[in-house]
């Protein structure tokens, strides 16, 4: 089997820059503190947060799993695009090689933004990922989402 690819388009009233700044500029500090039963803390391994740098999530007691290591693969702050890969952890679950995300936020006329989300899942050869547990990611990719464009709104 092949990867499997998912996109998925998020729209928000948050402007775009803002957005990109909280979901993925300050998300190793804002993501804890926002929601902590989810991830408790991460650590820089290698590098200075731009491409290249390898981080190590560790996720708090409301989920499933415990780590991930997470490697930046392309950063453009200019356009807003962030593209970034779990290569290692048990959220991989055993089954597949890595994950890899393609962020997007793109300024909507009214001064919000759409984020746009790609998730490219390498399964292991031979193996089968359900429509089931890429509809569970989806959920927690758009509840962490939700839950920064809330934030923001109260700490504007």
């Amino acid at each position: 089997m092949g990867a499997i690819t998912y996109d998925m388009e998020i729209p928000s009233s948050v402007p775009a820059a803002k957005m990109f700044k909280a979901l993925v500029l300050d998300a190793d500090t804002l993501i804890p503190k926002i929601m902590p039963q989810a991830v408790k803390n991460v650590e820089i391994l290698e590098g200075d947060g731009g491409v290249g740098t390898v981080k190590l999530i560790h996720f708090g007691e409301g989920s499933q799993f415990k780590s991930v290591k997470h490697r930046v693969d392309a950063l453009d702050t200019e356009n807003l695009t962030h593209s970034y890969s779990i290569v290692e952890g048990d959220a991989l679950m055993g089954v597949l090689e890595s994950v890899t995300y393609h962020v997007k936020i793109v300024p909507t006329e009214d001064g919000g933004c759409i984020c746009k989300n790609r998730s490219v899942y390498h399964p292991k050869d031979g193996v089968e990922i359900s429509e089931e547990k890429i509809k569970e990611r989806k959920e927690k990719a758009m509840a962490m989402f939700k839950a920064i464009e809330a934030y923001l709104h109260s700490n504007a």
